[in-house]
């Protein structure tokens, strides 16, 4: 699927650069805009009272604001009398006029022109720097210059009558606003202009004041959650809070409940923990009470459940203005709930896809072939448009000849039709090296969704590699790495990754790898409960298995042979939780510290 590419330079650091004197607003004014900065997501950097204060100012301010897009510059009346933010000053005039910097002045308590004139406890202050720095005058010229050009740009004033809490939100919704246009929604998303227009003439955001649910419906690959989180990056800073949820479905089946999610919503939108929300109803009671007086924007990704909608965002509990954004495989429960509008998700056109999958399959620069053109086509036609596999498909074949894209088309072609990508995707996992194959089943099996630093030392233990292992997972676009650190990968990978593991036997005690992995409540109507409670009950495991997960709900519990690993002389991964053992199982007793035969007891 296209994905957002940024025009921000990689010198940016920090997003805003706050400049002021700690005496005068550091726990005040300063301080509440500061947090207003940080719950709007702006990376803000405000400088440690633990700095060594002397007549130099610190090198690593003078890098935070070169390293900053923009500077806000709180003038209050004895901000003149530091020479140290008068040498703040001065570096962040330098680095305005060259282009790298926007700065935005808040006048507090003072008039500009005490600022422009250095007037008042401005002129009292400059007459002591002059005694101060006799030797040195530039210096001193240089900081008056630099208060005359900041005063001369347009900014906040702030007076007695002022309501301080006001300007600190509207200062850090200008800066969101800005941060947001800055966002690249160019040439890098084939495809998604217009579909980002049509989403937001039915979010309809300037003409209607009510609540609107609009609901993304598409097949597994073609985008939506991709649609689903530019559209909220540049809009969400119209809204007094938003939080896009991530994988509706599969948080609710890990938990088995959505108490976790309520929680989260509780503290995104209210700013609040909602540690004491214990059950669905009391948080579905909490957020209605909370919200209605709310304009927020919530994205609901993956939903397959009404229930998931009902007990997160319910029907009449947000504040007017608010907007609600689901993306489902399911028509019917957008339809039950009540979605005011159905947007289906596209298949690229053939420009489109030829566009998307040339990108993914050439480098920067690279000339295509009359032969890679032909070819190349062959590939989108067989795609039908779905982002997905025209991504997979092209970083398989990238840096490949023309004589292994034929190879690889002509196994295509073998495939009756396009209805099933399975192939298509196989294709991108038969071009791995085999520890990367290694990897890429674990992840899929038992590692989705997990933090990347736990389970990358035991895919090291494992002698996998994973520190390039899986930085070639994700040039493949086989694997990503989202926020939280963790690992992720496509729901129709990790399924193409089952379909792997189930065709290496018929025998499940013959495979590499045995797992339960479907919802909680369902798990006893699984087939791979199935294969696993046969494995473990009949002792039917052999050396071929390598590695077993099977977690069951707190409440449940399996009742195990006291050996029913005896014949898994190749496992290196176990984890078993509720389960209960007749006795210890010989070979757990004869080795300790949770390792048999360089096994990971996890």
């Amino acid at each position: 699927m296209a994905s957002s590419a940024s025009s921000t330079p990689t010198k940016w650091t920090h997003d805003v650069f706050l400049s002021f004197r700690g005496e005068d607003t550091r726990n005040n004014f300063t301080d509440h805009l500061y947090h207003a900065l940080i719950h709007k997501g702006i990376d803000t950097f405000r400088d440690d009272e633990k700095l060594k204060r002397g007549k130099d100012i610190a090198p690593e301010l003078l890098k935070a604001i070169e390293e900053s897009r923009f500077a806000v510059v709180i003038l209050s009346k004895d901000y003149a009398s530091s020479t140290w933010c008068l040498a703040e000053l001065a570096h962040i005039v330098e680095c305005m006029k060259a282009g790298e910097l926007q700065v935005f002045p808040v006048f507090y308590h003072v008039k500009p022109s005490e600022v422009t004139n250095q007037t008042g406890n401005f002129s009292q202050a400059f007459a002591k720097h002059e005694e101060l720095y006799k030797d040195n005058l530039g210096e001193v010229d240089k900081w008056r210059k630099a208060l005359t050009e900041i005063a001369d740009i347009s900014g906040w004033h702030l007076d007695k009558l002022s309501k301080e809490a006001e300007v600190t939100q509207e200062i850090a919704q200008k800066i969101s606003t800005k941060l947001h246009l800055m966002t690249s929604f160019g040439e890098d998303l084939i495809g998604m202009g217009p579909r980002i227009e049509k989403m937001e003439s039915l979010l309809d955001l300037k003409e209607h004041d009510d609540v609107r649910t609009i609901g993304i419906l598409g097949m597994g690959g073609i985008g939506k959650t991709t649609l689903a989180e530019l559209v909220y990056n540049k809009i969400c800073n119209q809204f007094q809070a938003s939080h896009f949820v991530e994988n509706v479905r599969e948080e609710s089946e890990k938990q088995g409940h959505l108490v976790s999610l309520q929680n989260v919503l509780f503290e995104k939108l209210l700013h609040g923990s909602g540690d004491d929300i214990h059950n669905v109803h009391m948080g579905m009671s909490s957020l209605k009470r909370r919200l209605s007086t709310k304009k927020v924007l919530i994205v609901l990704d993956d939903v397959d459940h009404q229930k998931q909608i009902e007990y997160l965002v319910g029907n009449d509990w947000l504040g007017r203005g608010s907007r609600v954004i689901i993306t489902t495989r399911n028509e019917q429960l957008l339809k039950a709930y009540g979605a005011h509008h159905i947007y289906e998700a596209e298949k690229l056109n053939d420009e489109e896809a030829f566009q998307l999958f040339c990108k993914n399959a050439f480098k920067k620069g690279h000339e295509m072939a009359d032969d890679y053109t032909k070819l190349s086509k062959g590939f989108v036609k067989y795609t039908n448009g779905l982002p997905l596999t025209l991504e997979v498909l092209g970083g398989a074949l990238c840096g490949k000849t023309v004589a292994e894209w034929e190879s690889k088309f002509a196994k295509l072609k073998e495939y009756p039709d396009d209805k099933d990508i399975f192939p298509a995707l196989r294709i991108s996992y038969d071009g791995l090296e085999e520890t990367e194959k290694q990897i890429f089943l674990d992840i899929a099996c038992f590692f989705k969704g997990d933090y990347h630093s736990r389970v990358h030392p035991i895919l090291d233990a494992c002698n996998f590699h994973p520190t390039i292992g899986i930085s070639v997972l994700q040039d493949k676009c086989l694997v990503k790495i989202i926020k939280g650190n963790r690992l992720w990968m496509h729901d129709l990978l990790q399924q193409m990754g089952w379909s792997v593991v189930l065709g290496e036997s018929s025998e499940p005690g013959n495979r590499s790898r045995l797992w339960v992995s479907e919802n909680v409540s369902e798990y006893k109507h699984s087939r791979s409960w199935d294969d696993v409670n046969t494995v473990l009950e009949d002792n039917l495991g052999t050396s071929s298995v390598h590695s077993m997960f099977l977690t069951l709900p707190a409440k449940e519990e399996i009742e195990l042979d006291a050996d029913p690993f005896s014949n898994m002389r190749g496992l290196k991964l176990l984890k078993i939780c509720n389960a209960n053992f007749s006795e210890c199982p010989e070979y757990f007793s004869r080795y300790s510290y949770g390792f048999w035969n360089g096994m990971n007891i996890l």
